[in-house]
């Protein structure tokens, strides 16, 4: 028997009662209707339709050629592939300039089978959040080393190292959930920083390279894998696919590891 065959479909606001009682989350991405099937048999909590797609499905070298359109037409083949997970669609790069831009294009990708939103960044995003959820559309957040901002960033580097960094860092996190986000994603933190973050937060916090501390943890499937997608693997980055010994298995073996806390470790955490 799969593992969902006894499990009602994931809501928005299941994301907080799990945090109340202690269970960490389990997200991936995926891309695709056959993965996602084995996702969800394997007992994914949240599937993240990144545009993570564009470096490992387009072969680009980055996240920012990656289109609105090619977002929807993921989101709908995942959405066919998998129920029972909460569906996370990516704003790509630029598709989130203004509330009223982000809210269009949160339409289609809502209809296309998501149920939450992601969008990068604090500032000017603040009014973005509160327009998409004033308006009935979950918004999931992403704070740390933002892939869209890699040109301003000079690459893809840890952020939130210093003082004043960490503070800004901190200061965006409680923006965020105050402007109505439901779910915080760190990207790229120093473990400590994060664990600080995720204690302060109202809202139940995602971790990829941010150490064990965050309430769950997200990993690009082919990074789970071991698929060589032709770019450097980040520290935080562990091939299940070697002690799982199949691709379901390697989706099990990463969920238990991040639900029994055994993953992340300091070995794929930053300082």
């Amino acid at each position: 028997m799969s593992v969902h065959a006894e499990q009602k479909a994931w809501s928005v606001p299941q994301l907080a009662l799990a945090r109340e009682s202690g269970r960490r989350l389990t997200m991936l991405t995926c891309y695709d209707a056959s993965f996602a099937r084995v996702l969800e048999d394997a007992g994914i909590d949240l599937i993240l339709i990144g545009d993570s797609l564009g470096m490992v499905v387009q072969g680009h070298d980055s996240t920012l050629p990656v289109r609105v359109e090619d977002i929807a037409y993921h989101t709908a083949a995942v959405a066919r592939g998998a129920r029972h997970p909460l569906k996370i669609a990516d704003f790509p790069f630029g598709a989130d300039a203004s509330p009223e831009q982000a809210h269009a294009n949160a339409v289609r990708f809502i209809q296309a089978g998501a149920a939450m939103v992601k969008l990068e960044g604090a500032g000017h995003k603040l009014a973005t959040i509160r327009y998409l959820v004033d308006r009935e559309i979950p918004v999931c957040a992403h704070l740390g080393l933002t892939p869209q901002s890699v040109l301003t960033m000079g690459g893809f580097k840890v952020q939130g190292r210093g003082t004043s960094a960490a503070e800004r860092l901190r200061a965006e996190a409680l923006a965020v959930a105050e402007a109505g986000a439901s779910l915080l994603v760190l990207e790229g933190v120093p473990a400590g920083l994060a664990n600080e973050i995720t204690a302060a937060s109202p809202i139940p916090t995602i971790g990829i390279g941010a150490g064990p501390g965050c309430d769950g943890q997200v990993l690009v499937l082919h990074d789970l894998l071991g698929i060589d997608t032709g770019h450097r693997k980040p520290k935080f980055v562990k091939d299940f696919l070697a002690e799982g010994g199949s691709i379901a298995g390697a989706i099990r073996a990463y969920a238990d590891a991040v639900r029994n806390g055994t993953f992340p470790t300091a070995e794929h955490s930053y300082a």
